[in-house]
């Protein structure tokens, strides 16, 4: 799809209807949007509960997204269309699908932020599952930084089912922006370099999430990152 099309179309539906959206099925409390870079490519890499965290993270993120999301979604009649408009990437999970790392390399080429769910799938509940190392390889063969997110509370929203949950009652949650992280890039790329990067940056994330929301990584901390 055109960036022509797809730019125009992403900012008219992020900042209409899918913040209303958004707004009225869930009460936000945002901490450290002004640690969203302005400007430049990025990789956004957040842990991943329910159908809601993409609307979520890309209402109230004030960049322009490129998400990649699984290609059983761009099969949908309906859905996929409206994906493609976004400027999604689809991806084949749990494989090493080439052809979409080289498409999201080349929107990190264009300047842009690469949304990215290292986990892979939702859990569906608090806890963080183990991620898959495309996030970290990304990250070490491009050299852009990654913007930790961490979201808390979407395990009460259930979409579609909940898409007038608002009459119910908003949903309490919580969307935490961490530092940009830029991982050292090493002479050379290999297995257990990847590992570790991705053991870092799941981190990074677990720090911005409350200890019943950190999953695999509320145990690891002490031999990835120092402490604080």
């Amino acid at each position: 799809m055109p960036d022509a099309v797809v730019a125009p179309w992403y900012w008219a539906n992020t900042r209409t209807w899918a913040w209303l959206l958004v707004h009225v099925n869930a009460r936000l409390e945002v901490v450290g949007r002004e640690n969203v870079p302005l400007k430049g490519p990025f990789i956004l890499a957040s842990n991943h509960i329910s159908l809601a965290d993409p609307p979520i993270i890309t209402v109230e993120t004030p960049r322009r997204i490129v998400w990649m999301a699984k290609q059983e979604l761009f099969q949908s009649p309906l859905l996929g269309p409206l994906l493609r408009l976004f400027g999604c990437i689809p991806v084949r999970r749990f494989e090493a699908d080439l052809r979409a790392l080289r498409r999201a390399r080349q929107s990190l080429g264009r300047g842009l932020a690469l949304g990215m769910f290292p986990e892979g799938t939702r859990s569906g509940r608090p806890g963080m599952g183990r991620a898959y190392p495309g996030t970290a390889l990304l990250a070490l063969q491009t050299g852009v930084p990654v913007l930790p997110v961490g979201i808390m509370g979407t395990e009460n929203i259930r979409l579609p089912r909940d898409f007038w949950a608002f009459l119910r009652g908003r949903k309490p949650v919580k969307l935490v922006f961490g530092r940009p992280l830029q991982l050292e890039r090493p002479p050379r790329i290999t297995t257990p370099v990847v590992e570790e990067a991705t053991q870092v940056i799941m981190l990074h994330i677990a720090r911005l999430l409350d200890p019943p929301y950190r999953g695999f990584y509320a145990s690891l901390e002490g031999r990835f990152l120092p402490r604080t």
